[in-house]
């Protein structure tokens, strides 16, 4: 059995709109420390992250608390929307949930961002089989994780979790097969089990 928890980022800095360097706000640097919190009584081998600072900075009091480095790994980054920033990111959000191969001129689509987390969440579960990994991420590239497992996950979902930052989902394999995913309220404490085909 492996284990991966996968970490949404706590609170950013919205007024920097430079993804790479997108720091967390003091909320969100007092937020992180619920997920250390949650995950007090789990046994962690190693933690992962999209080399995002707000994804980093999320999970760096639980590697600290573990002993353990944080290893950046490119294609858990978040999706690339465009080029420049755009003000109706709700419009955009529809028309993406509503067609995974929906993109800016220089965005991505949501296709091509399950493509890439996928198959570095792949490489973990060979790397990691059998273990328990943490993995610092962010909503839209987490949702299209979960949406691969349950395709029922959509726009609705992904609306509902867009205020929770942070937000933990755990992922429970046997081998490469997924057989379970919750997730995690951080704040009201509350769990959440996704129903699996």
């Amino acid at each position: 059995m492996t284990t991966v928890y996968f970490v949404r980022h706590a609170q950013p800095n919205f007024a920097n709109h430079d993804d790479l360097t997108r720091e967390l706000t003091a909320k969100g640097m007092a937020d992180r420390l619920r997920v250390v919190d949650l995950l007090a009584g789990v046994p962690v081998d190693a933690v992962l992250s999209s080399p995002y600072r707000r994804a980093v900075d999320t999970v760096q009091p639980l590697a600290d608390a573990r002993g353990l480095g944080i290893r950046t790994v490119a294609d858990f980054r978040e999706r690339r929307v465009d080029s420049c920033w755009i003000e109706d990111f709700d419009g955009f959000c529809r028309a993406q949930w509503a067609d995974f191969d929906y993109k800016l001129t220089d965005g991505e689509t949501l296709r091509q961002v399950q493509r890439r987390n996928m198959t570095a969440l792949e490489a973990v579960l060979v790397e990691f089989a059998g273990q328990t990994v943490v993995i610092g991420s962010h909503g839209t590239a987490l949702s299209t994780i979960i949406n691969h497992y349950d395709p029922t996950f959509g726009h609705a979902d992904f609306e509902k979790i867009r205020g929770l930052m942070p937000w933990v989902v755990r992922f429970t394999f046997e081998g490469m097969d997924c057989v379970g995913i919750c997730s995690y309220d951080v704040f009201q404490r509350t769990e959440e089990r996704r129903q699996l085909k």
